[in-house]
């Protein structure tokens, strides 16, 4: 068997136990569904009309960026809970490469990323417009991009230690890092009004504010943007992020 089929058949399986959970899944969704339109009708009241003419349409293409956290931090979740029981020295007896496995399992946190996006991609499309035949391509490639992403920073903290406090820490940590940190809730003009630079330029290069940005284009909120430009910006993003998160991984999985 090749070892494409092995990394294949290692994200089907922990694609199938991401389906056998489709209540806590549907429950998940349901939840963050409703998170968006609460936040967004709150805080429509409160934002200035010129700086936000439509609070609700602003946020929906974010929300579609922060889905991948809750799907690529549940392989972390799964991960972690196999180095903690040690089930890690089963899967490394498999008969495949390590990097195999450990590309096996980002491609299974992609594939649930891109599952869990659908229903909020649905809403985008529902409450803004959906995107053109050209502009679909690029709304695919950063979904992809940020899944990828995601997936891979989850399961390198969640083998960070042993110890479930340590883990749920800096999980907990790298989620409020990348989630707050971005421009899914506030405008760049809201930022430069509350913050000092560069903050708000930092702000505004982060991963999750770049494919944001993206989503908001391709659900034509945004008319005009750089768009290879911001496309690139997160495939860099997304090449530094998962190589160093992939070698954590790796080095974490076989250091015994």
């Amino acid at each position: 068997m090749s070892e494409v089929k092995k990394l294949w058949l290692t994200a089907l399986r922990d694609l199938e136990r991401f389906a056998n959970n489709k209540y806590w899944l549907a429950a998940q969704i349901a939840m963050n569904l409703a998170d968006i339109f609460i936040f967004a009708l709150v805080f429509r009241g409160f934002i200035k009309r010129d700086i936000v003419p439509d609070y609700l349409q602003y946020m929906t293409p974010g929300a579609v960026a922060l889905a991948t956290f809750v799907a690529a931090f549940s392989i972390g979740r799964e991960v972690g809970m196999e180095v903690r029981r040690e089930l890690v020295d089963y899967l490394l007896v498999l008969p495949m490469k390590r990097t195999t496995l450990v590309f096996g399992r980002i491609l299974s946190g992609m594939l649930r990323g891109l599952i869990y996006q659908v229903p909020f991609i649905v809403i985008a499309m529902i409450l803004l417009s959906p995107p053109t035949i050209g502009k679909t391509p690029i709304l695919i490639a950063t979904s992809i991009i940020l899944t990828t992403t995601m997936s891979s920073l989850a399961i390198a903290v969640s083998t960070i230690s042993r110890d479930f406090n340590i883990q749920a820490t800096f999980r907990a940590l790298t989620h409020y890092l990348l989630f707050f940190f971005s421009n899914v809730f506030y405008t760049r003009k809201a930022l430069e009004l509350r913050f000092p630079q560069p903050l708000p330029d930092i702000i505004n290069i982060m991963p999750i504010s770049i494919a944001a940005d993206i989503y908001r284009w391709c659900f034509n909120y945004y008319q005009s943007i750089d768009i290879w430009q911001k496309l690139l910006a997160l495939a860099v993003w997304g090449t530094i992020l998962t190589l160093i998160a992939t070698t954590i991984y790796l080095r974490n999985l076989t250091k015994r």
